[in-house]
């Protein structure tokens, strides 16, 4: 099991391979599909994104309501193709890592190798399970869409499997 503190550089990437077991703790952000789309068309028309994506991680999720005592509800990961349209932009801005769950399309299989990025897989089913490695959390762009609205999450070895490296590498190949 590999320990991480984030942000990811291009060295502790070239290291990960896909079924690596890694504990990430950091800072993240969650988006989901409506943030994606906001996001992408900010970067379509030229516009300044709302967060810098160099080196960054974005989790694909959003959080159940907050229990009280809690700092954050259930937070599992969501299906990450949905994103695909999208993240070959967004590694072109310089996003290094995603979180989620599910395969990924071959044109951001391929987009991952052009830049060098790597995913990985969060366990679907344990929401509950990630939520208790979150530490901080605030809501940094687009608050209007609620639980998808951009938060900043400071995670303490939160686990995840690599599921594709840099080399294109896919846990879900044959």
């Amino acid at each position: 099991m590999q320990r991480i503190t984030l942000p990811l550089t291009d060295e502790i990437i070239r290291t990960l391979r896909a079924g690596d077991e890694v504990l990430l703790t950091g800072w993240i952000y969650t988006a989901r599909d409506a943030a994606h789309q906001r996001l992408f068309s900010a970067w379509q028309s030229g516009g300044a994104l709302p967060i810098d994506l160099q080196n960054q991680t974005i989790y694909y999720a959003g959080p159940a309501p907050t229990p009280p005592g809690h700092i954050i509800g259930s937070i599992g990961p969501t299906t990450s193709g949905r994103m695909d349209p999208y993240t070959p932009a967004l590694l072109a801005a310089g996003l290094k890592g995603m979180i989620g769950k599910g395969k990924r399309s071959q044109v951001v299989i391929d987009a991952m190798r052009k830049y060098g990025a790597v995913y990985f897989a969060a366990l679907g089913g344990a929401a509950a399970l990630q939520a208790k490695t979150v530490r901080q959390v605030e809501v940094v762009a687009y608050e209007d869409l609620a639980t998808e609205a951009i938060r900043r999450l400071f995670v303490e070895e939160m686990p995840v499997i690599v599921a594709v490296d840099t080399a294109g590498v896919s846990v879900y190949q044959e």
